[in-house]
């Protein structure tokens, strides 16, 4: 873990989207917290020691979502399929699959692993997952403030965690996706899909995967700040077992917080790799891009 003194800062971003508007003053206090995000292996260790099952584990309850295809109540979590071509991005079931069998152990389902793959973030992990190891681990999951002053590394107002410029000398930053999402990824930085975690240069508090990679709950619930509701598309999936508009997770589901961006994001579709964005998750989903980290707060 990394130890953060604290202090205040501007939070939020008046330059891109409605959520993260408008800036305004925060103050946090002293805190630790894990340098990367949580591990398959990490998070191995902790079923091992304790038998938990996650979430994308367990049989579902159908009077949670009354409108769903009752093949989608089975376990199981949402994966991202790469498309052969372009696609309408307004409809992310053009990419998202609700896959039965899906979960951090086997992240495509059935025939898939996590096998060799200790160093990658945890993923499959529901918002009760991430308490569940947090707590295993004499930890919590942070603040949404406390997470965007430690991910800006004392880069107040920069747009990325290492500065303002996207690709500095030409180098990449973070794992995100480059090129048209999401049929086309140019993997400009060496991966597709979610990269061991530090394969990219620590923020100015020696943070790793701060941006993309995977998407990081918070322990915050969502709201919107402003009066303006985000009409731009995001690469955060919606539940797929929630068919009907007017049952929209958000409303019935709690939402959190998540922040961070993922390897899913482009910059024509969902420029929120940056410390300020933010994304609203319902507490019951999981996915191919969605994982934690956790701190520790100084007393």
């Amino acid at each position: 873990m990394q130890y953060i003194r604290g202090g205040t800062f501007a939070m939020g971003s008046d330059d891109f989207y409605p959520e993260e508007r408008p800036v305004h003053t925060v103050s946090v206090g002293q805190f630790w917290i894990d340098a990367r995000p949580v591990t398959a292996a990490d998070f191995r260790r902790f079923v091992r020691e304790t038998g938990y099952v996650t979430l994308a584990e367990r049989p579902l309850d159908p009077e949670l979502y009354p409108d769903a295809d009752p093949e989608l109540l089975t376990p199981g979590s949402l994966v991202f399929r790469k498309t052969s071509g372009p696609v309408d991005l307004d409809d992310h079931r053009n990419w998202w699959e609700y896959i039965p069998g899906a979960f951090w152990k086997r992240p495509g389902a059935k025939g898939t692993t996590v096998n060799g793959r200790d160093r990658h973030p945890v993923v499959h992990i529901a918002c009760e997952d991430a308490e569940a190891y947090a707590a295993w681990a004499g930890k919590e999951l942070p603040t949404e403030a406390e997470w965007e002053f430690a991910a800006r590394g004392g880069l107040d107002g920069a747009v990325f965690a290492w500065g303002d410029d996207h690709f500095p000398g030409g180098d990449a930053m973070a794992n995100t996706w480059q090129g048209a999402f999401p049929w086309e990824n140019l993997t400009l930085d060496g991966f597709e899909g979610t990269s061991p975690v530090g394969s990219f240069p620590p923020n100015g508090y020696g943070l790793y995967d701060m941006c993309g990679n995977v998407w990081e709950w918070t322990s915050d619930s969502f709201t919107p700040r402003g009066s303006e509701t985000s009409t731009s598309p995001c690469c955060a999936a919606q539940d797929q077992r929630v068919v009907s508009p007017e049952h929209l997770p958000g409303e019935r589901i709690p939402r959190r917080v998540i922040k961070g961006g993922s390897h899913l994001c482009a910059p024509n579709y969902c420029l929120r790799y940056r410390p300020a964005a933010r994304q609203g998750q319902a507490v019951d989903s999981s996915t191919t891009h969605l994982g934690f980290r956790c701190v520790l707060r100084a007393s």
